[in-house]
C-alpha cells in the first residue's frame, strides 16, 4: 500500500480507526526525511495491513505543533486510535520493521488499563 497523505483534514479520521497507522512527520528540505523515505516506502509494501501516513511539517504546521514536533523526522505509531510510540529519527529498516512487529504484539486491553490507570 502506498502511504497516504495526512493532513489537519484527515489525521483524526485516519488515526482514530482501529488497527496500526504509522506516522511520519518530515519536510522536503530535511536530508534524513529525504533518505528515510524509500526505506518507509519499501515497509508499506510489504505490510498493507498498516496505514503509512505522512505529515508535511511545512504544509500541516499545526499538526507539527499539536504534537510537538521538534526534530524531524518523528516516527509515530498509532494503535486502534492511541499514540504508543512517537521517536525523533529516522530508523533503518530493520529498526521499523522491530517497531512494526512491537506494536503488532501490544495487548491493548493492557494498553487501555494502564492509559485509564494514569487518568
Amino acid at each position: 500500500m502506498a502511504t497516504v497523505e495526512l493532513t489537519t483534514a484527515n489525521f483524526d479520521e485516519v488515526t482514530g480507526q482501529d488497527g496500526i497507522v504509522l506516522v511520519d512527520f518530515w519536510a522536503s528540505w530535511c536530508g534524513p526525511c529525504v533518505r528515510f523515505a524509500p526505506i518507509y516506502e519499501r515497509s508499506s509494501e510489504k505490510h498493507p495491513d498498516i496505514v503509512f501516513g505522512k505529515v508535511d511539517t511545512e504544509a500541516q504546521q499545526a499538526l507539527a505543533a499539536k504534537f510537538d514536533i521538534r526534530s524531524i523526522p518523528t516516527i509515530m505509531a498509532v494503535r486502534d486510535g492511541i499514540i504508543v510510540f512517537a521517536q525523533p529519527g529516522a530508523l533503518p529498516e530493520s529498526a521499523l520493521e522491530s517497531l512494526i512487529d512491537q506494536v503488532q504484539a501490544l495487548d491493548m486491553d493492557d494498553v487501555r488499563k494502564q492509559l485509564a490507570g494514569q487518568s
